[in-house]
């Protein structure tokens, strides 16, 4: 990430920090528990974000004192791999998984620029992100773009609710987004199968991307950003690249493979340190 984009991240951090307490909170949030969507958000400058979600995000950045700018190197893997699909893919519908507080460009806006009838459904937990997504929605095109409330924990739940099925037409092909989402399953949730319920109910064509926290990038950095979570009460597990390979079952993966984040398909040529930001990324196709 450029200097002038992390002095004005700094910027807007400082500028948000004096102001985002007195955002309301919709009923029954307790704001005083950091969530992993606020806390990303506020890494990535914006300003929908409390008191608990910073001081997370500040005992991260303890652990790993360029965890924004690999914050923002996974946001750009998402840009990326949205052109991509919808460009030389060819895919039109999209299921974001774990998509957080909305942050420009979002994944309907880099797709429509490829095609405006593309379709989107976006799903969290947090019901302050749904705040934001419905206000989102309500100024796009109706019927494109929708935001389920739901966990990747209940897949089954999320598949049979009828707004999917109103937006998406799953028996064409879906570019399932899951984005820095997965590590906040524990293995005794099964992720793995959690995921392949997803990918079972699409049909052949489809794609999945995956961006997760790397285990074997810094085992030292990362035990203090897990050490961090488990303070606050939040679950977050880094892998190492078999496991994330793992995610992708019997999908054709595309080149380069499952490789660090900044090395995916980079558009401004070969990083300088692709091991920069601690993510594995990749790509599948459903055969």
């Amino acid at each position: 990430m450029s200097q002038s984009r992390d002095v004005k991240n700094r910027d807007v951090q400082n500028r948000d920090a004096k102001s985002t307490d007195r955002e309301s909170a919709p009923p029954g949030i307790d704001t005083s528990v950091a969530h992993s969507a606020r806390m990303y958000d506020w890494w990535l400058g914006g300003g929908h974000n409390f008191a608990a979600d910073r001081a997370m995000g500040e005992a991260f950045i303890e652990a790993i004192p360029t965890i924004r700018s690999m914050a923002q190197a996974n946001r750009e893997f998402l840009e990326r791999v949205v052109r991509y699909l919808a460009r030389e893919a060819g895919i039109r519908q999209f299921l974001d998984i774990g998509t957080g507080i909305p942050t420009s460009p979002n994944v309907h806006e880099i797709a429509k620029e490829t095609d405006p009838g593309c379709r989107v459904v976006y799903v969290d937990n947090d019901p302050i992100v749904l705040a934001h997504s419905r206000a989102l929605i309500a100024g796009g095109e109706p019927g494109t773009i929708e935001y389920i409330h739901a966990d990747l924990r209940r897949p089954d739940r999320l598949l049979a609710d009828p707004a999917l099925a109103a937006t998406l037409d799953l028996t064409r092909p879906v570019g399932l987004m899951m984005v820095a989402v997965l590590m906040l399953l524990s293995d005794a949730d099964d992720p793995w199968g959690k995921t392949r319920t997803l990918m079972d109910a699409l049909p052949a064509g489809s794609y999945l991307a995956i961006t997760h926290p790397g285990q074997d990038f810094n085992p030292q950095a990362m035990a203090g950003v897990v050490a961090a979570a488990n303070r606050g009460h939040m679950t977050l597990v880094p892998r190492a690249r078999a496991k994330v390979e793992r995610f992708f079952g019997a999908w054709e993966i595309t080149e380069p493979g499952v490789v660090p984040v900044m090395a995916w398909r980079p558009e401004d040529g070969p990083p300088a340190d692709p091991n920069a930001a601690y993510y594995w990324a990749g790509v599948a196709r459903k055969p």
